[in-house]
């Protein structure tokens, strides 16, 4: 005889201690496939093979597939569009002469510099991603470094660095980190109403994180660098057409994202429409000699499609847990926090988000999370706890992938990209670092964001 377990979902239904048990199974298996890749199996196939496993054994039925897409749409559809751009504007040369600008502005002093390429990284990941920051900027950072003819141990202080605000300044709009669109999604929050909340937030932890960062590597910097070593900055654009464009296209975007998203307009189609217009300027720039300049198809072919199977396959094994009703379950410790007010409930859903994005990654935790905030039925009881754990969950999956490589795929690629150009950290020395800098980060973080709705009573 099986025994059941009783109002493990918030319609009440009765789920099994079996069902209970399958979809954590189904859950493992597919997070062990995501991160051990057998065989070169990528990212996507691996997450489609563990909903493939979620549907054969009933832990998620083909209805839940219509319910995952609605929700994870326009997120997958801004975070490709956003790579697209990225990848344009690395081509160009656009990345590349911002660094070497802030490198000969800061005249060989380190201690210009440093602050200057960390403020860098958060303009990066605020405006093309966190995943733009650790794939695209950490190798132009990388090269800069090399011709400066930075010793190890001080190159790796800059890399660390720049990885890690990468993740710590994408908090301040929907566009800046695929968890954020996710999350603002599921709760219908509109592009203005979001950045209301976490601009403030993130200036708070991008200052933590400078001082942070600093107090950790000082002993490891330069004193000094000689900065005539370095090209001139326009002598690296390959583009001048994109690259003179990239600047009234990205002001437009981001006016359009704050004003159409009040008529309901998806933040995914103003994004695509940006990469459009990028991809038809590139498209109409040859070289009599060479032919195109940026090789478009390259970067199509290049574009992070496996997003979209991954974000489809692991969202509905993530379904699979509510299904079961283990989202149930932490709504339960979720509508005890809220119950101690707002700083509270916001270190603490902020915290658990960040140790469940550091063990399972964090696009899909974000998203258990969410639907274990939903299911705790706080917005009315707790209205002002109940925004706290929203956005205090968004702040948990983006900084908590800092604690463990796996926290999330931008983090495993950063270290291939790193392994590539000869400077390999080890992941005993990436959590020790991420433990150390994470907490403190994290903790300030997340008491701001209390205080700050607290503010603006929103």
């Amino acid at each position: 005889m099986k025994i059941q377990v009783e109002q493990l979902t918030s319609s009440g239904q009765v789920v099994e201690d079996s069902d209970y048990v399958g979809a954590v199974i189904v859950f493992l298996c597919t997070i062990t496939l995501v991160i051990w890749q057998p065989g070169g199996m990528g990212i996507g196939w691996s997450a489609l093979g563990g909903a493939a496993l979620a549907l054969f054994t009933g832990v998620t039925v083909p209805k839940n597939i219509v319910t995952i897409f609605s929700i994870i749409w326009d997120a997958t559809l801004t975070f490709v569009s956003l790579i697209v751009i990225s990848l344009l504007l690395d081509e160009c040369g656009f990345f590349h002469w911002t660094a070497i600008l802030l490198a000969k502005a800061a005249r060989g002093k380190v201690i210009i510099l440093f602050p200057l390429l960390i403020l860098l990284g958060a303009f990066v990941s605020a405006f093309f991603a966190n995943d733009g920051t650790a794939l695209i900027l950490t190798p132009i950072v990388l090269k800069i470094l090399n011709s400066l003819n930075m010793e190890y141990s001080e190159r790796r202080a800059f890399i660390m660095s720049v990885g890690f605000i990468a993740d710590t300044s994408s908090l301040p709009l929907m566009i800046s980190n695929l968890v954020n669109i996710v999350s603002a999604s599921y709760f219908s929050l509109s592009f203005g109403s979001y950045a209301k909340v976490m601009i403030f937030v993130d200036i708070i932890s991008v200052l933590t994180s400078l001082i942070a960062l600093w107090v950790y590597f000082f002993r490891d910097l330069p004193k000094s660098y000689d900065a005539d070593i370095l090209p001139s900055p326009l002598a690296v654009v390959i583009d001048k057409v994109v690259f003179y464009l990239v600047f009234p296209v990205l002001f437009l975007l981001l006016i359009a994202d704050f004003v159409t998203t009040l008529y309901g307009v998806p933040v995914g189609a103003i994004t695509a429409f940006g990469a459009v217009v990028l991809l038809l300027a590139a498209l109409r720039v040859y070289n009599k000699f060479q032919g195109r300049v940026i090789p478009v198809l390259k970067i199509l072919r290049n574009a992070p499609w496996h997003v979209v199977l991954f974000s489809i396959g692991m969202y509905l094994v993530v379904y699979g847990l509510r299904n079961a009703g283990v989202t149930y379950q932490i709504s339960r410790f979720l509508s005890i926090l809220s119950s101690h007010g707002i700083i509270v409930s916001s270190l603490g859903t902020g915290f658990l988000s960040a140790v469940v994005s550091a063990i399972m990654n964090n696009l899909p935790s974000v998203l258990i999370v969410a639907i274990s905030i939903q299911q705790s039925n706080q917005a009315k009881v707790n209205p002002t706890s109940y925004r706290g754990m929203i956005y205090a969950n968004v702040v948990g999956c983006d900084l908590g992938p800092k604690f463990t490589p796996i926290g999330s795929l931008a983090t495993l690629l950063w270290l291939h990209v790193l392994a590539q150009n000869d400077l390999y950290i080890s992941w005993w020395d990436y959590c020790r670092v991420g433990f150390i800098l994470t907490v403190p980060v994290l903790t300030v973080t997340l008491v701001s964001l209390g205080g700050w709705l607290l503010v603006i009573k929103q």
